[in-house]
């Protein structure tokens, strides 16, 4: 979840379930010769994109993903190619995040991984770029099947759940769906109150939602109840307790342009001047 176009994030779960390990390898025949080891994958992925190198970051996904096929490691293979759709999207390269997503999608169906939650973020990150580059339609079957997996599988607030609710909306508002985008920005709220460091997808989504109002109702109508929300986001990103990291860096990134289209130069300003200091610290 980040602000028009948040990459669905990897956690440990999304590569540790019995159950797509049980069925991926029922067979000898289907056992990987050797499998990538994800959390050193994702922290190393971390590591680059907290130095805003995104060119050493696809690199670094590439050479997995190879290792992954060659050594037989489907699940590991849809995985990466999660961050790697999340890449292509976040720098505008259409074409190959949308071969990204057919290729996941032949990965997904050879692991029998459709109904679990690696599946389920499969499906968000696929959904997000066909948001991304202007498909909202396209994008809400795979959002609303990331939504069944999801809300089967966590009984328990999850930052996963938050960011679907997020990106399901913005795809609504797209297609001035906006009661049905509003409904979906106050259940992301309500998950995300509830999640440790929650500020930062919080300001997001009070940015989203200023968005929807002034796509509803126009600018200026909605100029009053726009800056409110902006107030309540710029509150939320400047939490003291939130680590200065890289991924507090890229939200404040993505999160400046909004402030500015709304005529709030100075605070668009500070905060990509904010993150500037992350990147050129994490680089030192």
């Amino acid at each position: 979840m980040t602000n028009n176009n948040g990459n669905e994030p990897l956690s440990r779960e999304d590569y540790e379930e019995p159950r797509c390990l049980l069925n991926m390898n029922n067979g000898k025949k289907d056992m990987p010769l050797r499998t990538v080891p994800m959390g050193r994958i994702i922290e190393k992925l971390d590591e680059y994109l907290g130095q805003d190198d995104w060119g050493s970051a696809e690199r670094h996904l590439d050479y997995w993903l190879a290792d992954a096929l060659s050594g037989g490691d489907k699940k590991g293979a849809l995985a990466i190619q999660g961050e790697r759709m999340g890449l292509f999207r976040k720098r505008g390269r259409e074409e190959e995040a949308l071969k990204t997503i057919d290729e996941a999608l032949i990965l997904m169906d050879e692991a029998d991984m459709s109904d679990t939650i690696t599946g389920a973020t499969t499906y968000v990150n696929i959904a997000t770029v066909y948001k991304t580059f202007s498909r909202a339609e396209k994008a809400l079957p795979y959002f609303a099947k990331a939504q069944t997996i999801y809300e089967k599988h966590f009984d328990k607030p999850d930052n996963r759940l938050g960011g679907l609710y997020n990106n399901m909306a913005l795809a609504l508002t797209d297609l001035s769906r906006f009661e049905e985008a509003r409904s979906y920005y106050e259940k992301a709220l309500d998950i995300m109150k509830d999640i440790p460091q929650g500020e930062l997808e919080m300001a997001v989504t009070y940015l989203n939602m200023a968005d929807l109002e002034a796509a509803e109702r126009g600018v200026e109508a909605a100029e009053e109840i726009v800056q409110e929300l902006l107030d309540k986001a710029r509150k939320l990103l400047d939490t003291p307790s939130l680590p200065r990291d890289g991924y507090y860096a890229y939200v404040l990134m993505t999160c400046a342009p909004t402030f500015r289209y709304y005529g709030r130069f100075m605070d668009a300003e500070e905060l990509e001047a904010a993150a500037q200091a992350i990147y050129k610290e994490n680089r030192q």
